[in-house]
């Protein structure tokens, strides 16, 4: 379980995640990180929550967003609202360092997600930063935050996920690893 002020590091990247406020200190309304990302490229595919919203609010830096087929880039002061079922995308693309406030809204499980990613990094099990199909595939499962990727249908997913992700986890797959988070998915 995330506590306030628990910070998160990229070993690869130098990126730092500090939990502002998690699900616990909100009752599951929200949950907020401050992110530095010192590193430049994505991060993560494109992708869409169904029951999820991101606010993202620039501190220092550039923020570049993708957001339904457009780009557009925040300075600091500004923000912007990334919308459930909106295919978007967030990243720094340049060579400054990024400081920003992400508030994800309703928590559900998302900070397990942000402890599980830099634990299979450390781990060295995301040597690219990309976790592999397989795992991604369990995660986008198990996880309560529903979430799919842009460009591939839903179904097409769901079927992918229904197929490979039990046996995955045969496999010793979790979509969520005690050993980083403190709960198993």
């Amino acid at each position: 379980m995330a506590t306030k002020g628990q910070i998160l590091k990229n070993h690869l990247t130098g990126d730092v995640y500090e939990f502002l406020e998690t699900s616990q200190d909100t009752q599951g309304k929200c949950m907020k990180l401050k992110l530095t990302l010192k590193s430049k490229g994505v991060l993560v595919p494109n992708h869409f929550h169904t029951l999820q919203e991101e606010t993202l609010e620039v501190i220092s830096g550039k923020l570049t967003i993708w957001l339904a087929g457009k780009t557009q880039i925040l300075s600091a002061g500004e923000q912007i609202t990334l919308p459930k079922n909106i295919p978007h995308n967030h990243y720094n693309a340049h060579d400054e360092s990024l400081v920003f406030i992400q508030t994800v809204t309703p928590a559900l499980d998302f900070e397990y997600l942000m402890q599980n990613l830099m634990g299979l990094t450390a781990d060295g099990k995301m040597p690219n930063g990309k976790a592999g199909i397989v795992q991604e595939l369990v995660t986008l499962k198990y996880l309560d935050s529903k979430s799919f990727l842009a460009g591939i249908p839903v179904p097409i997913q769901k079927l992918l996920m229904n197929m490979i992700a039990p046996i995955a986890r045969l496999f010793g797959y979790r979509a969520i690893y005690k050993k980083y988070a403190g709960i198993e998915k």
